[in-house]
């Protein structure tokens, strides 16, 4: 095993890490404010994920397929917050944590009733890898390190410079003293609902981009990214981006000594050994909430 070999499975960890990172933040926006672990994410990315197969009615390249899954997943995402959570927000968390796993199964239900169980590649233009010294990258990885970092950058720059990610972080220390201040939680909760939709939906249409579109794809998805959002510390938006980039890498590097189909096993070790050895994860004082 060679260090350029080594070096090409820690990019390709990186690439994957960034998708990670994309369902994490999805997840943590949702349980900082809405104080539930959101179950559907993976989901709500696999249907993003489908309606870009669409996008190239609206044009050629990757933009409208990405474009259609994210406003997709934004729409699923609203409409489980105002036909299901909304009703369920003043209960038990534990309550909207199942209901979001019923709406996960709902969901994979209906993508594979009128779509079925075959694996989709988008229609993109077939690119030689372009060598980087031992770096073979892919035009797929360009476009997940775009995207990926534009996304996230607009994430973070919402949450801490816009009055509306003022508004999240307060409803999330505090909803009562938030609303006693004058904020519209439920205006709050929209904005978190369709950010954290569209986040989703990017980071499944990018995992389609990267290798295929299937129903069961967020499955694939959901466990690496609640084993990152635990790693970086659950409320922690900068803790589940580099939570995602950790699980990523660990999982690439994995695969010359567990094979390509169990190395997402890898994920679930990281996240049992953080629950062993340090279960408020490895950046608990940098919450959202903060």
């Amino acid at each position: 095993m060679d260090s350029a070999y080594l070096l090409n499975l820690a990019f390709n960890g990186a690439v994957i890490g960034l998708i990670t990172a994309l369902a994490a933040l999805s997840i943590t926006l949702v349980f900082g404010i809405a104080r539930f672990p959101n179950a559907a994410t993976g989901d709500v990315a696999t249907a993003g994920a489908f309606a870009g197969l669409l996008g190239p009615v609206l044009g050629s390249g990757a933009l409208p397929i990405i474009l259609v899954g994210m406003a997709t997943s934004a729409a699923v995402s609203l409409l489980f917050y105002v036909v299901l959570f909304r009703a369920l927000a003043k209960r038990s968390p534990v309550a909207s944590l199942i209901a979001s796993i019923g709406m996960a199964f709902f969901l994979r239900a209906v993508l594979t009733y009128f779509i079925g169980h075959d694996q989709r590649v988008y229609p993109l233009p077939l690119v030689r890898a372009v060598p980087f010294g031992p770096l073979r990258v892919q035009a797929a990885d360009i476009q997940v390190i775009v995207w990926a970092g534009a996304a996230l950058a607009v994430t973070f720059a919402l949450i801490h410079l816009t009055p509306i990610g003022k508004r999240m972080r307060a409803v999330a220390d505090n909803p009562d003293l938030a609303r006693s201040s004058g904020i519209n939680a439920n205006k709050v909760m929209v904005v978190m609902w369709v950010v954290a939709g569209l986040l989703a939906g990017l980071a499944g249409t990018l995992l389609g981009v990267k290798t295929v579109v299937s129903p069961e794809m967020g499955w694939d998805l959901l466990m690496p990214a609640f084993a990152a959002t635990i790693l970086g510390t659950i409320g922690n938006p900068l803790g589940a981006v580099l939570g995602g980039l950790l699980i990523g890498l660990a999982q690439e590097l994995s695969t010359p000594l567990v094979g390509f189909t169990y190395k997402i096993g890898v994920g679930f070790l990281v996240l049992l050994l953080t629950l062993l050895i340090r279960p408020q994860g490895l950046f608990a004082k940098n919450s959202l909430v903060r």
